[in-house]
């Protein structure tokens, strides 16, 4: 099994780093993701007029709330503007889930929990519990965070069964997994993709908001490279102004991750830190 997952690991980097930047190309016979060419090609966003309104971007946007001292006010606050400006879905901790669906009774807003938040450092069992808690609190969809550790100590096996686990745990609601980026080299990044890939997860994202860094366009393309055109790309982190989304989605990005919603959409600045 690791041998195996070595091999896809190698596979999918020679392959990837070939295509974006002319490294060897991996050995014949290596089955991996196919590269989208069009992502990575250093595309420019579109400039829509300064302040004006962009409701055109609500529906890929996960309105966002993960403060860990968000009270009820700021819950009900958070699901009455996504259900004002038609937002894909809140993004809360799953505690929260059983409030917001209640809150957004009779709406198209969806619900998305975040699981084993923000660290990643839990047991796979232990995020699988989680997210089994949350779908059965009303949870739409579920935002994993990667094991950051396992990753970069060559873990893949273990790095796989943490996704997989909140996979099948998901009963087959959308399953997002929170790479942070920010922690992670080039390589690493490229290798989080194709675990994330292979164990059935149908997003990856950029960061939890909590770490360091946030999105990038240069992340986001690579992100859409290494998963092809199968997965969703999520950005999030830093994403405050349509300008910023419009960046995103130049790139490769399918959702956006972003407590500045409001201003995204309405033509203002966002102050958040997510």
């Amino acid at each position: 099994m690791a041998n195996d997952l070595d091999r896809l690991v190698d596979a999918v980097v020679a392959r990837v780093q070939h295509e974006l930047g002319g490294t060897p190309q991996a050995p014949k016979g290596s089955v991996v993701p196919q590269v989208s060419r069009g992502a990575a090609s250093g595309a420019v966003a579109p400039q829509g007029p300064k302040g004006q309104p962009r409701p055109d971007l609500a529906r890929i946007i996960d309105h966002t709330l993960l403060k860990p001292d968000a009270t009820r006010d700021d819950l009900r606050k958070l699901c009455s503007e996504a259900m004002a400006w038609h937002f894909f879905s809140v993004c809360v901790n799953s505690a929260n889930v059983p409030f917001c669906r209640e809150q957004l009774r009779g709406s198209t807003v969806a619900v998305c929990a975040v699981v084993g938040f923000p660290l990643g450092a839990m047991t796979p069992n232990a995020k699988a519990f989680e997210t089994t808690e949350a779908i059965r609190a009303g949870a739409d969809e579920i935002d994993m965070v990667l094991n950051v550790g396992a990753l970069r100590s060559k873990d893949y096996a273990l790095v796989l069964d943490d996704i997989a686990k909140v996979v099948g745990a998901s009963q087959g609601r959308t399953v997002k997994v929170i790479l942070e980026t920010g922690m992670l080299s080039r390589e690493e990044k490229l290798i989080a993709c194709a675990l994330s890939k292979a164990a059935g997860a149908q997003f990856v994202k950029t960061s939890t908001g909590f770490g360091v860094g946030g999105a990038t366009a240069e992340d986001i393309a690579l992100m859409r490279a290494t998963v092809g055109p199968e997965l969703g790309v999520k950005a999030s982190g830093g994403v405050r102004t349509a300008a910023d989304a419009d960046l995103m989605v130049a790139h490769g990005a399918t959702r956006l991750g972003a407590s500045s919603s409001v201003a995204i959409v309405s033509g203002g600045v966002g102050t958040s830190g997510y």
